[in-house]
């Protein structure tokens, strides 16, 4: 089976690692100049072993201690602020932002390797660090981009359930129903189907997930090439890398977009474990549902609304900015613009977050990037003044909104207006990740902003796709969360008041 690629390779590694493993004290990461070391599947053949013995050590010594408490407004609130799951490959800090294996964006920009010099981190190299927790090497990085493209051809299969849909169906929609189509190649399956032990569920499922990372490229640029550009697909360049393939693909070949798709696909590779696409794929992982089967539900996820559809809606609310004011927008004429958006009920698209407290640091590299290479350009510009404009109304809007409701709570209570007094307090007015990206995609002719989102799910597959392989390497469990009634709820809060 294709997981067994590769074994020799690994015999030989384990056997060095075992002669040194007396003045190591176990088994450790150890660097050593062989063909071995550009390996990824090696590497984690190591590092497993050592990871299991840390979660059983951290299970009997710590299993009883608790974490926090529970209220009831965190069960209302979508299980905000529970600490429900192990997540391996990043974590959020609401001060700092994303770290990828302990290491801030700003962080990984100086420290992965790169296609050009001072140029934007290799996804290819931040996939490595996902998976082992170790900065790699351009050499190891450059391997690594070779054996996804060696893995990156798709069946014919797949473009003919692609093509079975209207052409007029959501990107995301296609793109998810290809997904799906590559899943009758799941290593995971044919050997579970099989018999395997659950101590080996980590090999096919790496396999599968290298598989999957490789493919989404070619079914995505399909996808784009089908609805927007009749059809004409484009052939991979094979000297290119990852990201780089991928932006060609899809029809773009300027230096300046091959390193906007390199800082794109790195920067939204993985958020922590509780957002709605990352938090579906470990759900349905955890039922042993192959990675095809556990990322295209990740990726309906994403495609909605509150999610990865976010970056589409910014780009859309910020041409509608200039339909109606004009490119050269004054200040005031901003800030009446946002002000009416609000009033009339709807939120200003790509600001405020569930947990960042802080300007997003993806928001803010993004902006360094067109610092750099468009500060011209006139969509930036606006996205510049809004960065100006709106944090402080929407802190007025909080303030104000504040005092209307305490005055309303002290001569009557609703479930109503509780709702809405909650909703009013804005915890972050600060732009996020989305408020820039379409921007940045905008300049360099990728302007079809329904497609966006695709994007995302590309990227995306590399944090959920890591995940999983450690999910199986650890033996995580199948997870079942106990839910309540409200009925419940209303006795159980009762009963503690009495």
């Amino acid at each position: 089976m294709a997981f067994f690629r590769g074994l020799t390779a690994v015999s030989r590694l384990r056997s060095r690692v075992t002669q040194e493993a007396t003045t190591l004290g176990g088994v450790r990461w150890v660097q050593m100049q062989s063909a071995s070391d550009l390996d990824l599947r090696s590497q984690l053949q190591e590092l497993i072993p050592e990871q299991q013995d840390r979660l059983k050590k951290l299970k009997s010594e710590h299993g009883k201690v608790q974490l926090g408490n529970i209220n009831v407004d965190m069960v209302l609130g979508g299980m905000r602020g529970m600490i429900g799951m192990l997540w391996e490959t990043s974590l959020l800090d609401p001060e700092e932002g994303i770290r990828f294996r302990g290491l801030s964006i700003p962080e990984c920009q100086k420290v992965l390797p790169t296609a050009v010099k001072g140029g934007e981190p290799l996804p290819e190299g931040l996939l490595w660090l996902l998976l082992t927790g170790k900065v790699p090497t351009k050499e190891q990085v450059d391997s690594l981009s070779k054996e996804l493209l060696a893995r990156s051809s798709v069946p014919a299969h797949v473009y003919k359930a692609i093509d079975a849909l209207p052409v007029t169906a959501h990107p995301m929609t296609q793109f998810t129903t290809g997904v799906m189509a590559l899943q009758v190649e799941s290593e995971f399956q044919k050997a579970y189907d099989k018999g395997l032990p659950k101590t080996k569920f980590w090999e096919p499922t790496y396999e599968d997930v290298l598989n999957l990372i490789a493919r989404l490229p070619p079914v995505a640029s399909y996808v784009y090439r089908r609805i927007f550009k009749d059809g004409k697909s484009i052939e991979a360049d094979n000297a290119l890398d990852y990201a780089a393939n991928f932006s060609h693909m899809l029809g773009f070949d300027d230096p300046k977009m091959l390193e906007l798709m390199r800082l794109y696909i790195t920067i939204h590779t993985d958020h922590e474990g509780g957002n709605v696409s990352a938090h579906t794929g470990h759900l349905v992982g955890s039922a042993l549902s192959d990675p095809y089967l556990s990322f295209a539900a990740a990726l309906n996820g994403l495609a909605g609304p509150l999610h990865g559809l976010a970056n589409q809606e910014v780009l859309l609310w910020i041409k509608s900015v200039i339909e109606e004011t004009g490119s050269d927008v004054t200040t005031d004429q901003l800030k009446d613009y946002v002000w009416k958006t609000l009033k009339s009920g709807k939120v200003v698209p790509g600001f405020g977050h569930g947990v960042l407290r802080k300007t997003d640091p993806r928001y803010s590299c993004q902006r360094e990037f067109a610092l750099k290479h468009l500060p011209e350009d006139p969509l930036f510009q606006l996205v510049s003044k809004l960065y100006e404009v709106v944090p402080p109304i929407l802190t007025e809007l909080g303030k104000v909104m504040w005092l209307i409701m305490f005055s309303t709570l002290v001569l009557t209570y609703s479930h109503e207006h509780h709702s809405l007094l909650m909703y009013s307090q804005v915890k972050n007015p600060w732009p996020n990740v989305d408020a820039h990206s379409g921007v940045l995609l905008n300049h360099f002719g990728l302007s079809e902003a329904r497609y966006y989102t695709v994007l995302f799910g590309v990227s995306r597959s590399m944090g959920i796709g890591s995940q999983l392989i450690w999910d199986r390497a650890l033996g995580l469990p199948l997870e079942r969360p106990k839910s309540v009634t409200m009925e419940w709820l209303e006795n159980y809060c009762k009963n503690k008041a009495a």
